[in-house]
């Protein structure tokens, strides 16, 4: 089922984005975090996907070794033992940093097998050290270029279709593809704008729908999509929610996502005493902002929980 079946209007969704376990961890963790969720019924599970990191590492004379590692497996293997397992639609995110467009093709074909069909498509994190976000020289340096290799295989354009006799009448996948916005713009973007632009450039190219950044401040995501509206961008748009959970969060959040943190929030977490009070004013806050998306009609709710949902779920309890 595709997931813009679900934005009927009828009702706001669920949906939850998890993070893969660990290399060398078990699944299990996965599991016990779906379990806790599945009570409310999501449109779907999303899956995130982590680029390889360089590290430094002393060896025990003294010299040093870099390295190159990938902290998470990959989201097909993950994405199917889940698909498997609960039969909920889930929606592995394909990124362009770390992958080159032929290694993107065996995935999403590995996909296409499986019967996996929804995708998020981003172009992915910078490097970690640097920040700068940097393509491998036969991949993709954009998500619009992502997006149009999905869209060519969905008309039965594969990479190698220029080999005469090689590939035998190629059968369409079926994919269907949200991508992100960022209702404060992508940190790289020199302005709005240029932002929108982009976005509705990845639309045209054939993303169904968009789930957007984590905010903080209701009133930014109704401008947000009202001026997606006014660029001509009219798929649904699903507001993505973080709750605070522990004071750091009030400097990391706007350092590393680009996010505001709104003067009233901030000085509420200011004043919290300890993390746990921090904690439960994120379940106040975010629920708050819960209950207004739901009483807007908007189409879903994404959660990002980090895989740990104890605060999600509590808010979910009280709003839906």
């Amino acid at each position: 089922m595709k997931i813009t079946d679900y934005y009927d209007g009828k009702a706001t969704r669920l949906s939850f984005e998890l993070l893969p376990p660990l290399r060398g961890s078990s699944i299990g963790a996965v599991y016990s975090t779906i379990d806790r969720l599945k009570e409310f019924n999501p449109a779907c599970i999303n899956i995130t996907y982590h680029r390889e990191e360089r590290v430094t590492i002393q060896r025990p004379d003294g010299s040093i070794e870099n390295r190159i590692i990938k902290k998470r497996p990959g989201t097909v293997g993950i994405a199917a033992a889940i698909h498997h397992k609960y039969g909920i639609d889930v929606v592995p995110h394909i990124i362009c940093g770390g992958f080159s467009k032929q290694e993107t093709e065996d995935a999403l074909i590995d996909l296409d097998f499986l019967g996996i069909h929804n995708l998020l498509v981003l172009r992915g994190d910078g490097d970690k050290g640097t920040g700068v976000f940097r393509a491998r020289p036969d991949g993709h340096t954009y998500a619009v270029d992502l997006v149009r290799q999905i869209m060519d295989m969905n008309r039965g354009i594969y990479l190698d279709n220029y080999l005469d006799n090689y590939l035998d009448n190629p059968s369409p996948t079926t994919f269907s593809l949200g991508v992100a916005g960022y209702p404060e713009k992508h940190y790289e973007a020199p302005g709005m704008e240029s932002d929108l632009y982009y976005l509705k450039m990845k639309v045209d190219a054939g993303a169904e729908y968009i789930v957007t950044q984590m905010f903080f401040d209701n009133s930014v995501f109704f401008g947000f999509v009202r001026r997606c509206r006014e660029a001509g961008i009219n798929v649904p748009v699903v507001p993505g929610l973080k709750p605070v959970a522990i004071k750091k969060h009030l400097d990391l959040l706007p350092g590393v996502f680009g996010v505001t943190i709104p003067d009233e929030l901030a000085g509420q977490i200011r004043a919290c005493k300890s993390d746990k009070d921090v904690y439960r004013l994120g379940i106040e806050w975010a629920s708050m902002q819960s209950a207004g998306l739901k009483k807007a009609g908007v189409p879903a709710i994404h959660y990002y929980t980090m895989s740990r949902p104890d605060n999600i779920v509590e808010i979910v309890k009280r709003v839906f």
